[in-house]
């Protein structure tokens, strides 16, 4: 062997000296390190084991022979018997780290696990926390209906307890101060959730310790007093929800601290005195609700909060001036206060308002019928105040509008033709005006004219003087002719009512009792809120109420689930199609359990699943178990939803021929309908549905061609099985906040790619369809009217305009951007989408004249 390689070798044996001398100290660090049990280095240490043991196989010896000097070769031998020793011992070292680390992961800090168990015992050891025994894992414990108990690194983080006032058992002596010292030895606890457990006493001061609380939610108990102005401490607090208390006494202005604050709510208590200014400090406010208190006084200027989306000031005697709020709120309820100056105009502007309740109020002036046609609006109640104005039979109304109250006001004329009650299923009510329309009882049109005239004339604020008898006498005069006028109107109404009552108790009852009737929330809680989004009663009226059924109702409606009604299957389960009793046609979901879990365990997904009833979702009617016959535990539960006729709305884009084809309006519509259906899902339910993987095949028609989306994270399908992931969401890979944070965006991302569709008319399979199309709708952006028209789908290449088509593909482009960051929100795409709409309806009357432009969905 020449000089330059037994040099070469030399150095090879010396590189590999150190790299082993190099895996040692990495040993014997990971070995400290892992006393600290953190989770990251045991994946370190299983790596240098393995590699390790590798390394003293003998096997593995020989491959090294070439690299060991001449000198050193007569040590090979013995070598190689050591290595046969070391690997069997080195496995060995391996074993117990393993068990060390598993031993000594999820054990609590001494610290917490007695402050737990001295939570136990402060609640009396009620028989729903007997799963707490002495020796208990609480990390690692199931949860149940009445506790949910989180850990992350051997902390407790999230604290459920909820009950059914077990206050008649709490112990002779038992202090909220001594329960919120022990929670507060919890230092890391971000969700704290003490809901219907009779707890009696005042809010200690002590929670200003729990620094790091993100979630409260203490509702349905009995605390009372005033909230102490140490909750300003919790910087990182992102909801607080008192609800169903005693409060009493003012709100703190601290509460305007707390900067991170999405959700607000002190709904029924007994708050007094007014809002406090510095909630125009919580820029990140997204409900606020305070319904059921004693608060007067002005509203805040709310203006600025512009991520403000729920409005709740009902039940109190707030006032005199209308609220300035923001323009883009989803519900806005100020009914049953003091309001008693006018409507502003402004209103006029809240595109995405969903619901505006201002009904038993002393609000006067006009009533603008623009209100009507707010394109998000489905639920209006005006009633009970001292609106005018003159309603016309061609006002324009929302799509969506569901539910409608004008009733005792001074409104006159006619109603409009879009709220009559055969114009599909509204519920329409427009008692006590002065409307031409008799179907409901109306005051003559002299009574609303002269009580405008009244409810007009502004209050004389300036004193009497003494020199100013004439004024006095004129204005006696004028006093006592206004008061022989309403003398007689009032003999009048009284003898009308007489009439009308008499004319009521022969004519049948047509008039819709409401009381059953909630009103319409469109809310995005945290997982804790005990808010019910009730927009699901109102978003399907005319469908059965959710229900539990029977499995032999089931079994009737499938003839006992015959093959021949199956009409779907996945790794999910199984769809059959199903007649019920009453000639109602359903779809049926069978769902086999993978665990055995008891019914009750299952209570809290099918609630969720019940609240999803909204005209642009195929809508659940009921559910039903099956259960095992030894221990009674779940097998299989059945999910009953509304039934639609399997036509897609690729069918009518993609697969159709050009007379089948939709036209662009009702594409346009079309994809309205799919952003409201995924806008509910968000903001409709508790907590929201996202990365539902939405396709266009999952879009489905009705025989009206309303779209109705089949597919979306059914909560009880997320547990019992990952949902099946598809190829269209991207751009939301990193970590757990990063996803957490864009998660809405998924689904804009999956709306981008059936808006790509709709618009080119071609089918879209795989990224590289997206990524193709995508590119061709940039460039035609830069192109001429001629070329854009060119690269859409023949079929209504002729029949949109360039402002329409132009939003429609920088929407699309928008949608389907890599980042998430750089996605719109739903309420942005449903704003550009009938932005798109509005400005096709001139292009249609321009190109059609009088004849019949193309539908709507």
């Amino acid at each position: 062997m020449n000089g330059s390689g037994r040099k070469n070798k030399q150095k090879l044996w010396k590189d590999t000296k150190k790299s082993i001398y190099y895996y040692t100290n990495i040993f014997f660090i990971s070995i400290l390190n892992l006393l600290s049990r953190n989770i990251h280095l045991y994946f370190l240490v299983t790596v240098f084991f393995k590699n390790a043991c590798s390394f003293f196989n003998p096997k593995h010896f020989l491959k090294f022979t070439d690299l060991i000097p001449e000198k050193n070769q007569q040590k090979v031998a013995f070598s190689m018997g050591m290595a046969k020793t070391v690997q069997g011992s080195c496995w060995l070292l391996v074993f117990m780290v393993f068990l060390l680390f598993n031993l000594s992961d999820e054990f609590l800090e001494p610290s917490q696990y007695e402050a737990i168990v001295k939570i136990k015992q402060l609640l009396n050891f009620p028989q729903d926390l007997s799963s707490w025994s002495d020796n208990t894992d609480f990390c690692n414990s199931e949860p149940n209906t009445a506790l949910t108990l989180m850990c992350y690194e051997d902390n407790i983080t999230q604290l459920h307890i909820s009950g059914y006032n077990w206050f008649l058992n709490l112990p002779q002596g038992f202090s909220t101060d001594t329960l919120f010292s022990n929670l507060a030895l919890l230092p890391n606890l971000k969700v704290l959730s003490l809901v219907s457990l009779g707890l009696r006493g005042t809010l200690p001061k002590k929670i200003g310790f729990l620094s790091s609380l993100e979630i409260v939610n203490i509702s349905s108990n009995f605390f009372y007093g005033e909230i102490p102005g140490e909750i300003s401490y919790l910087k990182s607090l992102q909801t607080l929800i008192l609800d169903d208390n005693k409060f009493t006494g003012q709100v703190p202005e601290g509460v305007g601290l707390l900067h991170s604050l999405s959700v607000l709510s002190f709904k029924n208590n007994s708050f007094s005195g007014s809002l406090p200014n510095s909630l125009t400090n919580l820029q990140t406010l997204r409900i606020l609700s305070v319904s059921g208190n004693n608060f007067s006084g002005v509203v805040p200027n709310l203006h600025n909060l512009s991520n403000l989306q729920v409005l709740d000031l009902e039940s109190n005697n707030l006032g005199p001036n209308f609220p300035n709020i923001p323009t883009k709120l989803v519900s806005l309820v100020l009914r049953k206060n003091k309001f008693s100056l006018g409507v502003p105009k402004e209103l006029s502007s809240c595109y995405q308002l969903k619901k505006l309740d201002i009904s038993s109020n002393e609000l006067v002036g006009p009533f603008s019928p623009t209100v009507l046609s707010l394109p998000s609006l489905s639920y209006l109640d005006i009633s009970g105040n001292k609106l005018t104005g003159k309603l016309l039979k061609n006002v324009t109304c929302s799509q969506d509008l569901s539910f409608v109250n004008l009733s005792s006001n001074y409104l006159t004329g006619v109603l409009p033709d879009c709220l009559h009650p055969s114009s599909g299923s509204k519920i329409v009510l427009f008692s006590g005006n002065c409307l031409s329309n008799k179907e409901q009882w109306q005051h003559p049109y002299s009574f609303c004219h002269n009580e405008a005239l009244a409810v007009s004339i502004e209050p004389h604020k300036g004193k009497v003087k003494g020199g100013n008898g004439k004024a006095v006498l004129a204005s006696s005069m004028v006093g006592g002719f206004v008061g022989v006028v309403v003398i007689v109107g009032l003999a009048f109404v009284v003898v009308r009512r007489e009439y009308a009552k008499k004319k009521a108790s022969k004519a049948p009852q047509t008039r819709l009792t409401l009381e059953k009737v909630s009103p319409a929330h469109t809310l995005k809680l945290l997982n804790d809120a005990r808010y019910l989004s009730e927009t699901r009663k109102l978003g399907l009226l005319g469908a059965p109420p959710y229900r539990t059924f029977v499995l032999d109702e089931l079994r009737e409606a499938t003839n006992n689930f015959d093959i021949s009604n199956l009409i779907g299957a996945s790794s999910c389960g199984q769809v059959y199609k199903g007649r019920l009793t009453d000639g109602t046609v359903v779809a049926i979901k069978s769902i086999k359990m993978r665990k055995r879990h008891s019914v009750q365990s299952y209570t809290h997904q099918l609630g969720r699943i019940s609240k999803i009833r909204y005209c642009h979702l195929v809508s659940t009617i009921g559910h039903c178990f099956e259960c095992y016959q030894d221990d009674s535990s779940v097998s299989r539960i059945c999910l009953v939803f509304e039934f639609v006729p399997n036509v897609t709305l690729r069918g009518v884009i993609s697969e159709a021929n050009s007379a089948q084809k939709f036209t662009w309006t009702q594409r346009v519509s079309a994809a309205i309908g799919i952003a409201k259906g995924i806008l509910f899902l968000h903001t409709g339910i508790v907590p929201g549905m996202f990365s539902n993987q939405l396709k266009i095949t999952d879009v489905l028609l009705d025989q009206n061609f309303h779209v109705k989306i089949r597919k979306y994270n059914l909560p009880l399908l997320i547990e019992n099985k990952k949902m099946d992931t598809g190829p269209s969401s991207s751009g939301s890979k990193g970590n757990d906040g990063q996803r957490l944070k864009y998660e809405e965006k998924d689904d804009v991302y999956d709306f981008g790619v059936i808006l790509l569709e709709i618009i080119s008319g071609r089918t879209i399979d795989t990224k590289n369809d997206i990524d193709v199309s995508k590119d061709i709708l940039i460039v035609s952006l830069t192109a001429d009217e001629i070329a854009r028209r060119n690269i859409i789908d023949p079929a209504v290449r002729k029949e949109c305009s360039d402002s329409s088509l132009r939003t429609l593909m920088e929407l699309c482009i928008k949608c389907l951007s890599d980042e998430p960051s750089q996605r719109p929100s739903v309420e942005d795409l449903i704003w550009n989408l009938q932005f798109a709409a509005q400005v096709q309806d001139p292009w249609n009357r321009d190109t059609y004249g009088n004849q019949v432009s193309p539908g709507h969905v």
